[in-house]
């Protein structure tokens, strides 16, 4: 574990030009949708925790290493970074393809999304363009595996580039944390299993720590809370992490190493305020690890996960929503838990 005079964050990995559309409902194929509303804006963890952490506390020292390709898109996202007060030394860009870029559509009829991405200079991402010398962070969060097809490739002796990274970040004396992405879960296992003896810490929702332990964790379409302690445990002993941490609509727990379990119900967000559900695991993260780095109680980083995640809930965008961690608390407070 990195020591723990050390300050701020490094978010490394995904960066995408999301296009945040709403539509009337999913279309069937052959058939239409309405769509209204283009909002365009960063997306993927590199640029998502970056930007939630910096907007809970524009103290913390935020830095972000990521691939973009040299065109407008590209051109947009340096811009938020630089907006949003990021260190961004580290933002690549690449003549060889075009930026990362996502149609994002929330469904107005179910509040679902689905992502139709073009990967572009994403599949060109590897262990080269991170580079930890002379950081003085604490943490490293890093995503995703399974849409970066370099860094999901076998890299020198590692399993994969996500392994070399990790390990790097840990020789630096960060503390690590990964994001996962929606993958199946036989390319979910392949690629995060080999990560775990590399991570101090996991942040993952219901479905993600079920596919990584082959466990179901949902019954009769409802989290079971029971199921995803057991499989964070199992996860737990495959890995070197100090906690799993699931979080899922109606709740967040953590499993730590000695094994305590800590619930804490999820806010009750109006339904007259939700946009669209966009970045809000992102944000969820950026609360807790926001607590964490604070030295708060696991319960108090998870109650301001949910905040940062349920006011998030107020924009189509993946940042948008989120304000100071006061702020966020008080909202939350208002709101009430579930």
């Amino acid at each position: 574990m990195a020591g723990t005079s050390r300050r701020g964050f490094i978010a490394g990995g995904t960066w995408c030009l999301d296009r945040n559309r709403r539509i009337d409902a999913w279309p069937r194929e052959d058939s239409v949708a309405i769509a209204w509303g283009l909002e365009e804006r960063g997306g993927g963890p590199a640029c998502n925790l970056a930007i939630d952490i910096k907007r809970i506390d524009p103290s913390i020292p935020v830095e972000t290493i990521g691939l973009v390709g040299n065109d407008e898109a590209g051109r947009k996202l340096i811009t938020e970074a630089e907006r949003a007060g990021l260190g961004h030394r580290q933002m690549h860009v690449s003549d060889e393809a075009p930026t990362h870029t996502t149609e994002a559509f929330i469904s107005q009829a179910s509040g679902l999304r689905t992502h139709i991405s073009d990967l572009g200079v994403s599949a060109l991402l590897s262990p080269d363009h991170f580079d930890f010398s002379g950081t003085s962070a604490r943490f490293l969060h890093l995503g995703l595996p399974g849409i970066h097809p370099t860094m999901d490739a076998p890299w020198g002796d590692n399993a994969n580039g996500w392994v070399t990274v990790l390990k790097a970040a840990r020789a630096a004396r960060l503390e690590t944390n990964l994001e996962l992405c929606t993958v199946t879960p036989e390319c979910l296992r392949g690629l995060i299993l080999p990560c775990l003896p590399h991570l101090d810490t996991l942040i993952v929702n219901d479905s993600e720590i079920g596919a990584l332990a082959e466990t179901e964790t949902m019954r009769a379409g409802r989290t079971d809370i029971d199921a995803c302690a057991a499989a964070s445990a199992a996860i737990l002993q495959k890995g070197a992490m100090r906690l799993v941490t699931v979080h899922f609509p109606e709740g967040a727990i953590t499993v730590t190493r000695p094994g305590e379990k800590i619930f804490v119900p999820s806010v009750k967000v109006p339904q007259t305020v939700i946009v669209g559900p966009n970045g809000a695991g992102d944000a969820f993260a950026a609360g807790f690890m926001y607590g964490l780095h604070e030295h708060w109680a696991i319960k108090d980083c998870l109650w301001l996960g949910h905040a940062a995640a349920a006011c998030s809930l107020r924009s189509a965008g993946t940042t948008d929503g989120v304000v100071g961690w006061k702020q966020c608390l008080d909202t939350a407070r208002q709101w009430g838990s579930r």
